[in-house]
């Protein structure tokens, strides 16, 4: 089976990408692109933790409910989230209401805070883990080095549902890696956009 498929404009694209019509616009102008806004990657990392035993597709049809129910993943004001809060996403239709994930997004808020303040950003603390040397062929594997040394790091700093498949799939849609297959024709436009990207320093 081919690793693309040929979108509505008639050029290649990474199979996986019309496998649900929610698809092809993340596809096309989200995964891969790389982020350096501390809340859109805390956006991810909590959406992923979601994810895990999920599919994507159905993360993705609830991401706006998750963003209404998380104030846009504001950590600062996730992190002073009180029992009545978890009460009340425990409630909320429009979310995964799962104890133990909703749970870990207020316990990693927390954990952002800290990581902040010692290293500026949350940015610049995740983008240490961009691979060095990338290969020429996107990885097929689910987990790699670095997403294990950056699970490991979060872990070990209080974080929740970061295990080293999490953190890949977050590394592959904020851009520290670009997966798109070589025949995709979002490919380059991703690999010219992080050419240009300035890693967060700070």
């Amino acid at each position: 089976m081919s690793p693309t498929i040929l979108g509505p404009d008639g050029q290649s694209r990474c199979r996986w990408s019309g496998a649900a019509p929610e698809f092809l616009g993340y596809h096309d102008t989200e995964w891969g692109f790389p982020v350096g806004d501390d809340r859109r990657l805390f956006e991810k990392l909590s959406l992923e933790g979601f994810q895990s035993g999920l599919s994507w597709r159905t993360i993705l049809a609830k991401r706006e409910s998750f963003r209404a129910a998380f104030h846009n993943f504001d950590f600062d004001r996730l992190a002073g989230f009180t029992q009545r809060d978890l009460d009340r996403l425990l409630k909320d239709q429009g979310i995964v209401r799962h104890r133990g994930k909703i749970e870990a997004v207020i316990n990693n808020a927390r954990q952002v805070q800290l990581l902040v303040k010692e290293a500026g950003s949350l940015a610049a603390f995740v983008w240490r883990y961009e691979p060095i040397n990338q290969p020429a062929k996107p990885q097929t594997a689910s987990i790699s080095a670095e997403s294990i040394a950056l699970s490991k790091d979060l872990k070990k700093r209080g974080w929740k549902f970061v295990g080293p498949t999490t953190v890949y799939a977050f590394m592959q849609a904020m851009g520290l890696v670009n997966d798109h297959d070589e025949d995709c024709v979002i490919r380059a436009e991703v690999e010219r956009t992080r050419k240009d990207f300035k890693r967060p320093a700070h």
